[in-house]
């Protein structure tokens, strides 16, 4: 029997303990939605920042994409699929000793018009030019729009960026 066709055995894997470990990170996905001029849609929250769809990924086994479009439908209406989602990197800080990571999401297609889900915490929908985006953006929203589209003068904290591809990137404010 030579090594091509004997059958391999199975490697294993088990936890080092039953206990998992204490939380000490957050998973989201910020969401890009593009209407057909290219602009955005931003949020008006109701603490005065500007942001995008989003929000965390649900710890029972959602992806990443089931999270955007589930976020995108209840935060806006929109409907979407998720082989319309294009991760573009992972994204990564810390705020309070959290560890925040947050995955910034293109939705390249979706059906609907945009309409306040959230009345106690957006108070609109607006669709924005790129080059026209209001002030102050929500922080998260700021590092998703600026690992989109770097050429855009969007201040925030910075953020480790690891693209799909390529090594990973220290971003910080305007670089």
């Amino acid at each position: 029997m030579n090594s091509e066709t004997a059958p391999r055995a199975i490697i294993t894997s088990k936890p080092r303990d039953a206990r998992p470990p204490l939380p000490h990170a957050t998973l989201g996905v910020g969401v890009i939605v593009l209407d057909e001029r290219g602009r955005v849609l931003l949020g008006r929250h109701r603490g005065g920042t500007w942001e995008l769809p989003g929000g965390k990924v649900d710890p029972t086994n959602e992806s990443v994409a089931a999270a955007a479009v589930r976020e995108l439908r209840e935060e806006t209406g929109l409907e979407a699929r998720e082989e319309d989602v294009r991760v573009l990197a992972m994204l990564h800080d810390v705020i309070a000793g959290l560890t925040r990571v947050s995955m910034a999401v293109v939705v390249s297609a979706w059906t609907g018009e945009p309409e306040v889900t959230e009345p106690e915490l957006i108070s609109g929908w607006w669709w924005t030019s790129p080059d026209e985006l209001p002030s102050p953006l929500f922080e998260p929203s700021a590092q998703v729009l600026a690992t989109w589209r770097p050429d855009l003068p969007i201040e925030h904290p910075p953020v480790h960026r690891l693209p799909l591809t390529g090594p990973p990137v220290l971003t910080s404010p305007l670089g």
